[in-house]
């Protein structure tokens, strides 16, 4: 069933009052989000729910002093029908997390999340859908402790070669993008061979995926996510940035040490100066040291992204008498494959094929995890932040009008309803959601879409709507008058 914009009734579960404030500021009623309760315990949720008299989302901490997170999902999935749970964690709550899932969460966001990302997981709960965040995935499956001998095995000849690696590699904590890169086929594919997984084992949802894979053996504790080689060097910018050696994690320093990284990775081939780095990572306020900071730092990268057997002159952090240079020919950069993932939607689009185009969007969308460059100071890093973040948004946007000619107006109102929650006066979101939700029928719910957006560019901005959400307006209310 589709839940309403204006009936998304959300409960929330946190011992910290604290939270809680937080998580009413972001999930707030004109956005489509009604509190309807809060507990302080797990041992209050099951006469909480009673009270509310619907709710659709239970937004579930794991941590409580009587009733913890798992057990009250576990009690709420044996009490019969009840709304789906939500897990709250932080980074080191990995070892229970595993436990909420098996207990029958559909997914689970990090506390530390962005604004977006927890509206959006609230409404891919709500309707219908799991939510796993990747950024902990990972983790999960590396402090998750089950004895071998105890997993039951996986049914011989149930799945194909490959559905089975399919299976591994989402137990793993990898995207679609990122197993339709480490198998070389398209993300559709990847989809479509899960979809196939989850009918054969009577999966419900990814979250209950990763619960079957471990429980049957297929990844050990501490396995990592695929390597797309044996020593090979791989960064993603579009997120927290993080780099790899082959499966493994490097620690890449303080963050102006990892800033002064970025500064080079997001100008691969270029030759960059001391003086710029110095700037691009300081700005107005240089360290004590001066520009000594700099070659200390790029001595400190070097040495922890050197491979085994890497001479120092064999660095992908090259020098000249100019300053610094990034071989980016050597390391997979996620902004390189962001790139051929754009130019393969436009191709589909300029060959008249927008479903294939739309694959093509989502897999060049899935490549963000979370703020590009999160966390990381500098003048250079916000320009590059606020330059990735307006990427995205305009690839969601282009994908949103293919989708509406292929009349998936669910999708898009799905996702742009969360989009502008988090960017409220974003006008050609705006126009877009209200298209769907007029082609969708919802005719009352799309000028509720203007009203808001017009009151918000008023107060916030003093200014008035522009041409085209007004012109989306007038085709609205030329349509048929008759109840939406």
């Amino acid at each position: 069933m589709t839940v309403a914009l204006d009936e998304m009734r959300v409960l929330l579960v946190d011992d910290q009052e604290l939270v809680r404030s937080g998580l009413r500021l972001i999930l707030r009623r004109r956005d489509g989000f009604f509190v309807v309760g809060e507990c302080s315990d797990g041992d209050e949720v099951p006469a909480a729910l009673e009270a509310a008299g619907g709710v659709d989302v239970v937004v579930m901490d794991l941590r409580m002093k009587r009733v913890d997170g798992i057990e009250a999902t576990r009690r709420l999935r044996a009490s019969g029908p009840r709304p789906p749970v939500l897990a709250l964690t932080t980074f080191d709550d990995d070892e229970l997390l595993a436990g909420v899932l098996r207990a029958g969460a559909v997914g689970y966001v990090l506390k530390d999340s962005p604004a977006e990302d927890l509206i959006r997981a609230v409404r891919a709960v709500a309707m219908g859908e799991a939510w796993l965040d990747p950024a902990v995935t990972g983790r999960v499956l590396t402090t998750y402790r089950e004895a071998a001998a105890d997993r039951p095995a996986l049914p011989s000849g149930v799945l194909t070669p490959r559905e089975m690696d399919v299976l591994t590699a989402v137990a793993r904590g990898l995207t679609d993008a990122e197993i339709a890169g480490t198998l070389g086929i398209s993300a559709s594919t990847v989809e479509a061979h899960f979809e196939r997984v989850c009918a054969k084992l009577r999966l419900r949802d990814r979250a209950a995926a990763i619960v079957y894979a471990f429980d049957h053996g297929l990844v050990a504790p501490g396995t990592a996510p695929a390597p797309i080689g044996p020593d090979s060097l791989r960064f993603s910018v579009l997120g927290p940035l993080r780099a790899w050696r082959g499966p493994n994690l490097l620690d890449l320093g303080p963050v102006r040490q990892q800033a002064l990284l970025a500064a080079l990775v997001l100008r691969a081939g270029e030759t960059v100066s001391p003086g710029e780095l110095l700037d691009g990572v300081w700005g107005l306020e240089p360290p004590g040291t001066g520009g000594r900071v700099v070659p200390v730092y790029v001595h400190r990268l070097r040495k922890c992204l050197r491979g085994a057997g890497e001479r120092r002159e064999d660095s992908v952090i090259g020098s000249d008498r100019g300053g610094y240079r990034f071989a980016g020919e050597r390391a997979r950069l996620d902004v390189t494959e962001l790139t051929d993932r754009i130019a393969e939607a436009a191709i589909a689009a300029r060959g008249s094929d927008p479903a294939a185009a739309v694959d093509a969007y989502d897999g060049a969308l899935a490549l963000f995890h979370g703020e590009p460059l999160a966390g990381l100071p500098g003048p250079f890093v916000e320009g590059e932040r606020v330059r990735l973040t307006e990427r995205r948004l305009t690839l969601v946007q282009e994908k949103a009008v293919l989708q509406l000619k292929l009349g998936r107006t669910d999708d898009v109102v799905h996702e742009l309803s969360a989009l502008l929650a988090v960017y409220p006066h974003r006008e050609p979101l705006a126009v877009l959601l209200m298209r769907a939700l007029h082609g969708g029928g919802r005719r009352a719910d799309a000028l509720a879409v203007h009203r808001r957006m017009r009151e918000r560019l008023r107060a916030d901005l003093e200014v008035e709507p522009g041409a085209e959400l007004d012109r989306e307006l007038r085709v609205v209310l030329s349509s048929d008058r008759g109840p939406a």
